[in-house]
């Protein structure tokens, strides 16, 4: 993993402007989609407050984020005790959305033991570590890839299919400690390349939005994706992932995903 960069974006002003390791693998001039949802989720939850957690995301995906700086917007829908829902759009520095956002925030409170069903934990110690699993990218830049660091469970790998891997990122923001919810948004948005069922040379397997559903805040910084994709003839595929810390699952994550065939 590179080392000489130590967040993903820096400020100026209300701009947001991406450092390498945003750089997505298929544009050196755009951001990869993850890190910029870590940026709306947390546009929202200091819109909302403390006092509610967000516990879903929705993110429609207009266009990429560039790389040389964007905005967002935040705006409350409707507040009451226990639910406020909030609006959020990306915006280039020429006003051109790239993205919107719906956020869902709930009011947690203390109502004793309840029934649960025990999930089992994955255990990072036994994980290895490993490549990121696309490597091909369509430009000679550093990337998103080259600033997380990858490990996969035994049995685990970087090929195509049914995935499960362990991905830690970097901040957001330098000198700022993300939330947790903000911290899942990177590797959210992983799940239709780690889950792929060919390789970008046969097929081009676009996300179109990305979906969040937190059931519980992660309290780990390594965190894990166990994630399938369904792909049809159609053209229409959706990658289904669930998010875990190394307490067990925290999360589900949708993405809807374009297909298209690469022609020789």
């Amino acid at each position: 993993m590179a080392n000489d960069v130590k967040s993903f974006f820096v400020t100026d002003g209300d701009t947001f402007f991406g450092q390498p390791p945003t750089r997505g693998p298929w544009s050196r001039d755009h951001c990869h989609a993850g890190p910029v949802t870590g940026l709306i989720a947390r546009a929202v939850e200091n819109l909302v407050g403390a006092e509610k957690t967000l516990t879903r995301l929705t993110v429609d995906l207009s266009q990429p984020s560039p790389m040389n700086g964007f905005r967002i917007d935040a705006n409350l829908v409707r507040t009451g005790r226990t639910v406020a829902t909030a609006l959020a759009v990306v915006r280039d520095l020429d006003d051109r959305i790239c993205a919107t956002a719906a956020s869902l925030h709930v009011a947690a409170r203390d109502i004793g033991p309840v029934p649960t069903v025990p999930a089992s934990a994955l255990d990072r110690q036994q994980a290895t570590a490993g490549i990121f699993p696309i490597q091909k990218t369509n430009h000679s830049e550093p990337c998103f890839p080259d600033y997380v660091e990858i490990a996969y469970p035994p049995g685990e790998g970087p090929d195509p299919g049914s995935t499960t891997l362990w991905m830690k990122t970097l901040p957001l923001l330098p000198d700022e400690e993300a939330s947790p919810f903000q911290r899942l948004c990177p590797l959210a948005d992983c799940g239709n390349g780690t889950s792929r069922n060919a390789e970008l040379s046969d097929y081009a397997f676009m996300n179109a939005d990305i979906t969040i559903v937190a059931h519980r805040m992660p309290t780990s910084d390594w965190l894990a994706s166990s994630a399938h994709s369904h792909w049809h003839s159609s053209g229409l595929g959706m990658a289904q992932a669930v998010i875990h810390d190394e307490q067990g699952p925290v999360a589900t994550v949708l993405q809807t995903v374009i297909l298209n065939p690469v022609r020789g």
